[in-house]
């Protein structure tokens, strides 16, 4: 795996040795980006944007979210088994203050008020099994973590339905292979 475009394009995304940690692949990845450049039905620059990424894994979106430009980009990981991979694949890019690592638990406690900037782009990459991912967008809703024209990206599988609240809005849904990814905003 590696970065696709950007400053550090090219440069290798390290994996897990594991399968609990499903990197999200390059394929889904540039097609992601491709729709967030050229979609007519919102307007988000990575370029200078703030970035949360939820569930970050070894910190694949993020870490191309970087390359292209975004002005930082919060990580939340709570499995032990990858946050070392994810230190070390942003440690290879030496740009520590363009980033930070949150190791918590997003279902137990998702609190991250304590910023003062909202979002530009969240994005959600749990386990396919996972069942509360809904929860997670409400506590974003009521948390005021996006901004006013941000967006909020989900990638699931394919035949995953979930219910989210009526404030969350779908504004586009691509298949890729097994994977689907559902970009939505608040407003």
């Amino acid at each position: 795996m590696r970065i696709i475009s950007g400053n550090f394009k090219g440069k290798r995304i390290l994996e897990p040795r594991d399968i609990k940690t499903r990197p999200l692949k390059d394929l889904t990845k540039e097609s992601i980006f491709n729709i967030i450049n050229h979609s007519n039905k919102f307007s988000v620059d990575i370029k200078d944007s703030l970035i949360l990424d939820l569930f970050s894994g070894v910190g694949s979106f993020g870490i191309e979210c970087l390359s292209r430009g975004a002005k930082h980009v919060t990580f939340v990981e709570n499995y032990a088994g990858v946050i070392p991979i994810l230190k070390k694949n942003l440690d290879n890019l030496n740009i520590k203050e363009r980033y930070e690592i949150i190791n918590k638990n997003i279902f137990i406690n998702l609190n991250l008020t304590v910023k003062k900037d909202k979002f530009d782009v969240i994005f959600l990459d749990p386990p396919y099994k996972e069942k509360k991912v809904a929860s997670v967008i409400d506590r974003i809703l009521n948390e005021k973590l996006l901004k006013d024209k941000g967006i909020i990206i989900i990638h699931r599988h394919k035949d995953e339905d979930e219910n989210y609240s009526e404030n969350f809005k779908i504004l586009e849904i691509k298949k890729y292979g097994i994977s689907k990814i559902i970009f939505g905003s608040t407003s």
